[in-house]
């Protein structure tokens, strides 16, 4: 596979840099893509279920135009390196589960990488952790797509397509929030920041 491309440039712009996992996202857009004999969704043809928020969820959000904005991107915070994504087109589903060996690299490449991360890396450094990080992102895009995931079509309930509300002034702080996101208080209306949980729950 090959980084000259221009949806490959338009993720990296929007990323800001290129990076291991901005190319585990672009692969899995690819595949899901693909899969589903879909295209990047103008509207909401498309769903995406992210769970996690690296580095590879903006390539997917560029690819797929799956977005919060239009509501067809999903986040579910496990910190899994799994997505899922369904058609509406076609009503099928399918589940990416990224491997995690892939990540290991070797550990001369981990510390290059620590030091960067940390502003502590001579230019010498620098310019040998960005060979391993190119490497590494060849790697990734090179391989067969049995060793890069786990894939596999799934039953999936295709959510219901964004709604429009109504916004509602809080009478704590007086900003304006949708209508389904506040709450009732000693009988006024307040949004979710200003609520006060109330809860006899114990975990036991």
């Amino acid at each position: 596979m090959s980084f000259e491309t221009d949806e490959w440039r338009r993720a990296a712009e929007f990323h800001g840099h290129v990076c291991m996992g901005l190319t585990i996202g672009y692969r899995v857009a690819k595949i899901a893509l693909a899969a589903l004999k879909e295209r990047r969704a103008p509207d909401e043809e498309l769903i995406a279920v992210v769970e996690n928020d690296a580095c590879g969820v903006d390539a997917i959000m560029v690819m797929t135009g799956c977005t919060p904005g239009k509501g067809n991107f999903v986040f579910r915070d496990t910190g899994k390196n799994v997505y899922t994504f369904g058609s509406r087109n076609s009503g099928k589903a399918i589940r990416i589960s990224v491997n995690g060996d892939i990540f290991k690299g070797s550990p001369e490449g981990r510390a290059l990488q620590r030091k960067v991360i940390e502003g502590s890396a001579t230019a010498e450094e620098r310019a040998a952790y960005e060979r391993y990080r190119d490497e590494q992102m060849n790697r990734i895009m090179d391989l067969p797509e049995e060793e890069f995931a786990a894939i596999r079509e799934v039953d999936f309930a295709v959510p219901g397509k964004a709604r429009l509300f109504a916004s509602v002034k809080c009478s704590s702080c007086g900003e304006y929030a949708m209508e389904p996101r506040t709450r009732n208080q000693d009988g006024n209306v307040v949004c979710l920041d200003c609520f006060e949980d109330y809860t006899r729950t114990i975990k036991v």
